[in-house]
């Protein structure tokens, strides 16, 4: 293994796990027309007779949802900059109604590695971090510096503002709330970070932080860079135990075609 493999091993020191993902209902926030159900059916119970001797039963399920509900990961063909993509793919050359042809997020590996957590709630010195707030270079030098860190190439970066927290378990959208600038997205990226996230619905700070300028750090990071996006993380926990460093597994679902995921990485220290 390398040194950076070894490091990352070694991070593991009390076993403790903390779950980064929601959980995704009907009542889970999206913007529109996103939306989400699930059916149980009993195929063999309830309404069915129980198979063979042993009498087996059981249910099964339909989900029928968009995917960019909860938390998520932006793969490389969610956003791009007029009509073309990560490298420069045209939309007509990979979009298709039945699915992405180049860029789906079933071709992402499994990500295991360092993550960082930056509690933006400290270095900005309120709980949430007001809505709008942009941070950028200083701010995260600033924060990696009270945590007595540098980002190394293949981290994973997330930001804790207390955003998610404080919009508890409404089921209305979180139209506003801060987030990191276009700087700061080119900063990270040319550290060579494999993804970013916050616990927002959009990583970025929204009102934008230039308004005739939306979504420019999905741009920055997804199609100028190839950096994945983590929305809507349950960073909570982590920001209250002081974690600041900790191993980072996720496993992307290989829903071919897809240009976002459903996630619910673990954090292990």
């Amino acid at each position: 293994p390398s040194h950076y493999d070894s490091m990352i091993a070694k991070l593991i020191t009390t076993g403790k796990t903390y779950a980064l993902g929601q959980i995704t209902s009907r009542r889970t926030p999206a913007y529109a027309p996103r939306r989400y159900d699930v059916y149980v059916m009993q195929p063999s119970d309830g309404s069915g007779q129980p198979l063979g001797e042993n009498k087996a039963v059981g249910n099964d399920d339909l989900v029928q949802t968009f995917v960019g509900i909860g938390s998520q990961i932006d793969g490389l063909g969610h956003m791009g900059i007029d009509h073309r993509y990560y490298n420069g793919v045209h939309v007509s050359d990979f979009v298709t109604p039945a699915g992405l042809t180049q860029l789906g997020t079933q071709d992402i590996p499994p990500i295991a590695t360092r993550g960082i957590l930056l509690d933006m709630t400290r270095v900005l010195g309120a709980d949430p971090v007001p809505d709008g707030t942009v941070f950028n270079k200083a701010e995260i030098d600033a924060a990696l510096g009270a945590a007595g860190l540098t980002v190394e190439k293949g981290d994973v970066v997330l930001f804790h503002t207390g955003a998610l927290k404080a919009h508890g378990d409404s089921s209305e959208l979180m139209a506003t709330h801060p987030g990191l600038g276009v700087e700061g997205a080119t900063y990270l990226a040319g550290l060579g970070v494999v993804a970013v996230g916050a616990d927002s619905t959009a990583l970025e700070a929204i009102p934008f932080e230039n308004e005739t300028r939306p979504f420019e750090v999905h741009q920055t990071l997804l199609a100028k860079h190839g950096v994945y996006i983590l929305e809507n993380m349950v960073t909570d926990d982590l920001a209250a135990d002081g974690v600041t460093e900790f191993f980072f597994s996720l496993g992307i679902p290989r829903l071919n075609g897809t240009v976002q995921a459903m996630i619910n990485p673990v954090a292990i220290r």
